[in-house]
């Protein structure tokens, strides 16, 4: 089987894809997530590179890609200098993608279905990419890492 041309994504409340839906305009897919830059290699001072990210990508009803906003709240650095507190990164991240979630009119959490796309914001690949290795069709979202094969079901494994 090939890669479908929508790819199903499951809403699973509590879990990696707990902020993905419907809104008025069509769909969205939304994320708090680390990443690294493309190309980076670990060395002394990783903490430094590795940067938290608030990600809402939006596509219309039928799953084409439309905007995206992507912020960096901080390194990873940052979170261990003030893990708990107001101001640390995880809870400027987390902030920051309730006002995100809030600007969508008419927002439910739901099953998506979305079609590849991608795009780089500070050296970080952003998207959904699609394949096929050995000859078993492969799509994983970036840079969250979460991976989706047949029965293209809308699961995903990390």
């Amino acid at each position: 089987m090939a890669v479908p041309e929508v790819i199903p994504i499951a809403y699973e409340p509590k879990h990696r894809t707990e902020t993905i839906g419907r809104y008025a305009d069509g769909q969205f897919l939304a994320s708090i997530t680390y990443a690294f830059p493309e190309g980076f290699r670990p060395d002394d001072g990783w903490e430094e590179h590795k940067r938290l990210y608030t990600v809402l990508h939006t596509f219309d009803s039928e799953g084409r890609y439309r905007d995206s906003e992507i912020w960096c709240a901080g390194t990873w650095a940052e979170q261990q200098s003030d893990p708990h507190g107001d101001t640390s990164v995880l809870s400027r991240a987390r902030v920051h993608l309730a006002k995100l979630l809030r600007s969508l009119p008419r927002r439910s959490y739901t099953d998506i279905a979305i079609r590849p796309f991608q795009l780089t914001v500070d050296g970080v690949l952003f998207g959904l990419l699609s394949g096929v290795d050995e000859d078993e069709p492969w799509a994983e979202l970036y840079p969250d890492r979460l991976g989706f094969t047949e029965p293209w079901d809308g699961t995903y494994d990390t």
